[in-house]
């Protein structure tokens, strides 16, 4: 046979998956999930049968962890020796085991991280509540099994006379697998499993009547009673914990916030290294100081605060971006007849119930047999006494031991037990008040008997038996709940001065969509001109604006979306600097572009609100002639994605946007010299996303250039055309008339072969009551600037003047009013 027929040919999914599978049950079963019945993975509950077998108990001295190790690896567990020392690091730190299993002398670790000292340098002995874990182990209470070398015996799960699993809880990892069962107060889980033993069909609502939820070594407030009881009843849940915080006031009117309990599982260091951060990166006002006082007295996080700061925005701002408050997800997941399970409060308990059911049967069968093994020693023993001289006969008689116990069964009728426990009888046992004693004893005995045969006989006894171990439990080592339980999870706002300074600036931004925020310092030092700022060659400062930090903007877009952009989020630049582009900021498309800039104060949107139908409105208008009004409340939003603002038809777009505080009057200009002036109120209230009503009827090739308010008569329009021609005319001339009509003519073409053009199409309008500054940009990206008192006054039919050069195949695409600054 040659060595290729050796092999069998096999598809690689299958060896692979076999091979996983194997491996898989392995780390499930042996590794990372525990058993429900003694809440235990396999490390932790050789480590502590290896502790107990070698008497490393309470009642001795403390003994060099090595020692364990080395013991639970050659016996055992044959992994590596880290492993083994990190289960037996975690067994004896008080901070994260509700009862520490094992009693560490040393140093065994800290809250803030630190590592253990090395195992040569630590001592450990079982704590007194682990040998409730063990207690009776030696009555055959439970299922032994050979180890991993077939050299030695280990028990497949540990008697544990107390509920560790909810007690202690568990984390872990596997494949396909994880758990995380919080820890629980002791006496709650007992006064549970004594109450579902007393009523069998008691639901998870009635049981959490008495164990109400986790209680965390660590203390703090758990929030979140729904989502304990989805956890109770499904194995799945979310609660929060929240550090337990006190605000105290100082001399000079400053406070500082004192942690002194913090959530379970957090490092202490790095929470106060992160509160530290915050403070030096300035991501929030008002933190002076943070200290670790933490010491023999416990724990205590100080964090001081700076005069007039705001302590209680600040903790908020704390507990929300810190791990002052974290989440904590319940997956009780443990392994129920060699199978992982994810399990809810019920059954958890009723496993535990059915373990102690079996190990205390099986203890007192053993006791049983014990009992009436003695009972059997002393009958025959108190029998041989009453016939005293005739057995002592028969024994000189007898020619050796072996002979004697023969005679005794042969002419007496003891059992051969009797007749040996005779032959080794003590001579002093003769005494009349030993002889007394046995009979008191084989007395006792049989009550025992009848005792031990009456728990196997009544499932009533046998639950009574397990009440009152468990009661003795529960009085011993019970302890206080450290956790407070608040059923509803209470909401964190946290105020944008908190964390933002509030400070006036300066914010640009220019007509190719370059944004900076720049500070009053610096625009004055640099000469408090506007018309200096920073930018690239070819552009030009579209909007400028005066918000405070604590601002934000809207931006909307000529395609009917929107944008929030807080203040404080706009990069700070120098004047003199270019920017950023806004691209970086928000994600606005290519193919579209801003068309009106809106800010907003911090109390806008509360006030919108509570003013309902009456409060500020945005006015929104089309190149068609579609006009939509819709309150400001409408566009509260914390996204910083694009949104809806208005719905626009397919060839149409926004081409102004205007907040409106009371309602007055619109005036819209077309590109072809119509205009009509209505009333804005003839504009219904629509919602965000509507597509709004007819403003004006346009002739074809028509579109509105422009739209804004007007009211009363005072006042001029200014109208600009594509070819820099400019005039203005009296407002009283432009009468109210009814929203949707054809308007009147608010300026006249030159037209003719002979006559020098003053232009094809309007390109905006204004509403002027005073000498303003304007700006254009040609499609060519040429900039000028005129002012308005350059436009001569006359009639709406008028043709106007020339105010700007402008090269008839270059004509102007764009116009706005220059900004003004009041510092």
């Amino acid at each position: 046979m040659s060595l290729l027929e050796q092999f069998l040919p096999a598809f690689l999914e299958e060896v692979v998956g076999d091979r996983f599978g194997r491996y898989s049950k392995y780390i499930i079963q042996d590794r990372a999930i525990p058993d429900v019945r003694d809440g235990l993975k396999p490390v932790q509950r050789r480590i502590l049968y290896a502790m107990y077998d070698s008497g490393n108990t309470p009642d001795k001295p403390y003994r060099k962890s090595a020692k364990t190790v080395g013991d639970v690896m050659g016996n055992y567990h044959p992994h590596g020796d880290s492993s083994i020392y990190d289960g037996m690091v975690r067994m004896a730190q008080p901070w994260k085991m509700a009862h520490t299993l094992v009693d560490g002398h040393g140093n065994w670790g800290s809250m803030d991280d630190d590592p253990p000292a090395a195992m040569r340098y630590t001592e450990a002995r079982l704590s007194p509540i682990a040998m409730e874990l063990l207690r009776d182990i030696e009555k055959r209470t439970v299922l032994f099994k050979d180890n991993f070398d077939n050299t030695a015996k280990e028990p497949v799960v540990l008697p544990a006379r107390f509920p560790n699993l909810l007690v202690n809880g568990v984390s872990g990892i596997s494949s396909g697998f994880a758990t995380e069962i919080p820890p629980h107060n002791l006496r709650e889980v007992i006064n549970a499993c004594v109450a579902l033993m007393d009523k069998p069909d008691m639901t998870v609502a009635e049981l959490m009547g008495v164990l109400r939820g986790p209680d965390f070594p660590t203390g703090g407030l758990i929030m979140g009673e729904e989502g304990i009881r989805d956890a109770y009843e499904t194995g799945k849940g979310r609660i929060y914990i929240r550090s337990k915080t006190a605000i105290e006031d100082l001399r000079g009117g400053k406070q500082q916030i004192v942690v002194t309990e913090i959530p379970y599982q957090v490092v202490k260091s790095k929470l106060v290294a992160a509160i530290d951060n915050l403070r030096a990166e300035k991501k929030v006002e008002g933190i002076a100081e943070v200290r670790d006082e933490s010491g023999r007295n416990g724990l205590r996080i100080v964090i001081e605060l700076k005069k007039e700061a705001d302590a209680e925005g600040i903790l908020a701002y704390l507990l929300k971006k810190t791990d002052l408050q974290v989440v904590y997800n319940f997956n009780m997941v443990a392994i129920v007849n060699k199978a992982p399970r994810q399990l809810g409060l019920k059954p958890i308990l009723e496993a535990y119930i059915a373990h102690q059911k079996e190990v205390v049967t099986h203890r007192t069968q053993f006791d049983l047999e014990k009992a009436e093994d003695r009972a059997h020693v002393l009958e025959g023993l108190v029998k041989a006494l009453n016939l005293l001289d005739e057995v002592i006969e028969t024994i000189k008689a007898s020619k050796n031991r072996q002979d004697a116990q023969n005679n005794l069964v042969a002419k007496f009728g003891f059992s051969e037990r009797q007749a040996d426990a005779i032959l080794t009888l003590q001579l002093y046992r003769l005494t009349n008040l030993e002889i007394t004693s046995l009979e008191k004893e084989h007395a006792d005995t049989l009550k025992k008997i009848n005792q031990l045969r009456s728990i196997l006989d009544n499932p009533k006894k046998l639950l009574g038996v397990i009440k009152d171990e468990l009661g003795e439990i529960s009085g011993k080592f019970g302890i206080d709940r450290r956790s407070v339980i608040q059923g509803e999870v209470e909401e964190l706002k946290v105020n944008l001065e908190v964390t933002v300074p509030s400070e006036d600036v300066v914010m640009t931004l220019s007509r190719q969509g370059y944004v900076k925020r720049t500070s009053l310092l610096s625009f004055t030092r640099s000469g408090g001109d506007l018309g200096s700022s920073g930018v690239k060659e070819g552009d030009v400062i579209r909007w400028t604006l005066q918000p405070n930090t604590l601002d934000s903007l809207l931006l909307f877009t000529q395609k009917g979306q929107y944008f929030l952009l807080p203040v404080h989020q706009i990069p700070e630049f120098k004047w003199k600097d270019t920017g950023t582009a806004i691209v970086n900021l928000l994600p606005l498309s290519k193919d579209d572009r801003i068309v009106s800039v809106i800010p907003t104060k911090p109390g806008d949107w509360n006030a919108a609100a509570a003013a309902g139908p009456e409060g500020s409105a945005l006015v929104f208008v089309t190149k068609r002639g579609q006009v939509k009004r819709t309150l400001l409340a409408e566009y509260a939003t914390n996204r910083s994605t694009a949104i809806s603002a208005a719905k626009v038809a397919d060839g149409d777009e926004i081409v102004s946007v205007y907040r409106s505080d009371a309602p007055e009057e619109i005036l819209l200009v077309t590109e072809q010299g119509m205009s009509i002036r209505f009333l804005e109120s003839e504009v219904s209230l629509q919602g965000r996303v509507a597509g709004g009503v007819r403003g004006i009827s346009l002739k074809e090739g028509d579109g509105v250039a422009a739209a804004f308010p007007v009211s009363g008569d005072e006042g001029e329009i200014l109208v600009l055309t594509d070819l820099g021609y400019a005039k203005r005319s009296l407002l009283i001339d432009y009468p109210q008339q009814g929203r949707g009509g054809k308007g009147i003519q608010t300026f006249e073409f030159k037209e003719g072969k002979r006559v020098k053009p003053n232009g094809n199409r309007l390109v905006s309008a204004y509403h002027v009551k005073e000498a303003a500054a304007l700006g254009a940009v040609t499609a060519g990206g040429v900039y000028g600037e005129f002012n308005s008192e350059d436009a001569p006054i006359d009639d709406r039919r008028s043709i106007g003047k020339s105010v700007l050069a402008v090269d008839r195949g270059d004509p102007l695409t764009e116009s706005f009013r220059k900004p003004t600054l009041t510092l």
